[in-house]
């Protein structure tokens, strides 16, 4: 399908347009949300909490009888918090550590979520139908009453973000600074907490409690590659969020039969890689370019002190050398050829006769400056 045809769909075609504005929602808020996650190194609280939430939508369905989305999605957020109450409850009065208390309550809460599912689905009514779709999330199930709650919820969350947005600061980066601030930081925790529970309940319907993890985490730390500024990281992961999510929409509805959650998720992944390989900081291939410049750049540097020794011994800085014993003196370095280029580009060194080098005025007084400062180091 052409750009233009997909462009025209997203603008006019409902179904379409509902998708994609709920994806945008989603990746947005859980984006922005999941940031401090990453900052704190509780990526998996993410995983915790959407796995968590299952039996809350199981058990809003029970207890009410109604599929209406905030119905379920309160239900959800119950269990989640409920969730994550139990893992802070279990890290602070055992010695459990962090991960195998989000292991614990992951696998628990999921199992009880999958039997109270299962028992559901065998009651004689039809009403139960769809409610496994929360596993893996059903976007094109999305309605515009779900947008508005989505869009609620997630407005919410982020203007309290907002609101406490030094407290969740110090909470990222130095809590105990905090405390000796004054501020009450375990409450600063359970808040936070709670809005990261928000973020993952309102995309449950969209990517389902198993993937939904991966919204919470992959944006942050695609934004992560790009920039130390936590304003910047909290902007940036957040429009990560929204590209994925709109554009898995964009994806999904012009492959038949392809489900828009995972293509979401795949999106928000193919951001990652392109972060981790392409930022300019912290990406592979400027480590990689920059690598190979210090590396070219000491092999010069070894030619040109080379050079310079000789020129010392023998007395005469005018006094060519053969490329055989730069090469003999470089062995373990290589590069002494394209070295020598240089160096010549650089006016440091100048060819006197075939395969005879030798320093100019600049070039020995330029080795006698780096071999000062190897000294010096030394």
């Amino acid at each position: 399908m052409e750009f233009a045809a997909l462009l025209k769909n997203l603008l006019f075609d409902y179904t379409l347009r509902t998708v994609a504005l709920g994806s945008a929602t989603l990746g947005i808020v859980s984006g922005a949300l999941g940031s401090f996650a990453v900052l704190r190194r509780q990526s998996l609280l993410g995983d915790g909490i959407s796995h968590a939430a299952l039996p809350g939508i199981a058990l809003a369905f029970i207890l009410t009888g109604s599929k209406e989305s905030v119905v379920l999605l309160l239900g959800a957020g119950v269990a989640g918090w409920l969730g994550t109450l139990v893992i802070i409850g279990i890290v602070r009065n055992s010695r459990i550590e962090d991960e195998s208390a989000l292991g614990l309550v992951l696998s628990v809460f999921f199992g009880f979520g999958l039997v109270l599912i299962t028992f559901i689905q065998k009651r004689p009514d039809a009403s139960q139908a769809g409610l496994d779709t929360f596993l893996f999330g059903q976007a094109a199930t999305l309605v515009e009453s779900d947008l508005i709650t989505m869009g609620a919820l997630g407005a919410a969350a982020l203007l309290l973000m907002g609101f406490f947005w030094k407290e969740f600061k110090l909470l990222s980066f130095d809590p105990d600074f905090g405390s000796a601030l004054g501020f009450p930081m375990r409450v600063v925790d359970v808040l936070l907490t709670t809005l990261l529970v928000i973020a993952i309940v309102i995309g449950l319907q969209s990517v389902g409690v198993v993937l939904m993890s991966a919204m919470v985490v992959a944006p942050g730390a695609a934004a992560r590659q790009w920039t130390d500024r936590l304003g910047v990281m909290v902007g940036l992961a957040a429009l990560f969020g929204a590209l994925a999510g709109v554009s898995g929409a964009l994806v999904s509805s012009s492959v038949p039969r392809l489900s828009t959650g995972p293509t979401v998720v795949i999106c928000v992944s193919g951001i990652v890689l392109i972060s981790i390989l392409l930022a300019p900081n912290r990406g592979l291939l400027w480590s990689w370019l920059r690598e190979q410049a210090n590396r070219r750049q000491l092999r010069v540097d070894a030619v040109l002190e080379d050079l310079y020794i000789l020129a010392v011994k023998h007395g005469d800085i005018r006094r060519a050398h053969s490329i055989e014993v730069l090469r003999t003196m470089s062995i373990g370095h290589g590069g002494v050829d394209r070295s020598l280029k240089e160096l010549v580009k650089e006016g440091l060194v100048s060819e006197t006769g075939e395969g005879k080098w030798a320093l100019t005025p600049e070039g020995f007084e330029a080795g006698r400056r780096l071999e000062s400062s190897g000294d010096e180091e030394r």
